[in-house]
């Protein structure tokens, strides 16, 4: 178990928000209003769908307001344990849990039934449909599940686009429309080689421009590759 510092837990633009729904406003709703002591919730879909940035904008919500937020995922290491005092208990990526982190998992359901915590979950597919142990996968099905969709091409082009305005980036329709024709519509990802383009850019004191990007690749395809 991690007790993470708002500042590491999550980037500026990983909030409430700034989250693009779509057609998630229901699961957003919904998160919004949670308390303290409610029942577990579930936040299922692909990757790219929002599931870990709605994780960390529930997380700088709940701090924000001096609760207390625990988050663990495939890469906490054991023993998982339960907060000293009531908190949300986040689990990220279900579906990634060996047997070990699904047997904690199941634990923390059990130590903090009925004692104010609020546990809210993600995965990959359903609860029923999880490659986990029985157990886990019944608590995981308790309480509200919601089922995430990626973002459409004009609303991931919005996202985009506030994120590069966040950046102080002039992102043309050229480099959007490379981005989203050229790679995995999947909006961490593209978010993260925006990141890299705006790093390559200062360095380079070059503005982000369709031939910044294709350099920037061909420098990052020889880097993985010295043999080219």
């Amino acid at each position: 178990m991690r007790q993470i510092p708002l500042a590491l837990l999550a980037p500026p633009a990983h909030s409430f928000d700034n989250f693009l729904p779509g057609a998630n406003a229901e699961a957003l709703a919904y998160l919004t209003g949670l308390m303290p002591g409610d029942p577990p919730v579930l936040l299922w879909g692909p990757t790219g769908s929002g599931k870990t940035h709605l994780l960390q904008g529930l997380a700088e919500r709940w701090q924000a307001a001096g609760q207390r937020v625990a988050w663990y995922d495939a890469d906490t290491a054991l023993p998982w344990e339960l907060p000293a005092h009531e908190s949300l208990l986040l689990l990220d990526d279900c579906q990634r849990f060996d047997a070990g982190q699904q047997h904690a998992a199941f634990a923390l359901f059990v130590a903090s039934a009925g004692q104010g915590y609020t546990v809210v979950a993600t995965a990959d597919a359903p609860a029923v449909d999880l490659d986990v142990r029985e157990d886990l996968r019944t608590r995981l099905g308790w309480g509200p599940s919601f089922a995430l969709e990626p973002l459409r091409e004009a609303e991931m082009r919005a996202a985009l686009r506030r994120e590069a305005d966040r950046r102080g980036l002039l992102l043309g329709d050229d480099v959007l429309t490379y981005l989203l024709t050229r790679f995995e519509r999947n909006l961490k990802g593209l978010m993260a080689l925006l990141e890299r383009l705006d790093e390559f850019a200062l360095a380079n004191k070059r503005a982000l421009t369709l031939p910044l990007l294709k350099a920037m690749l061909a420098d990052e395809k020889i880097a993985s590759d010295p043999n080219l």
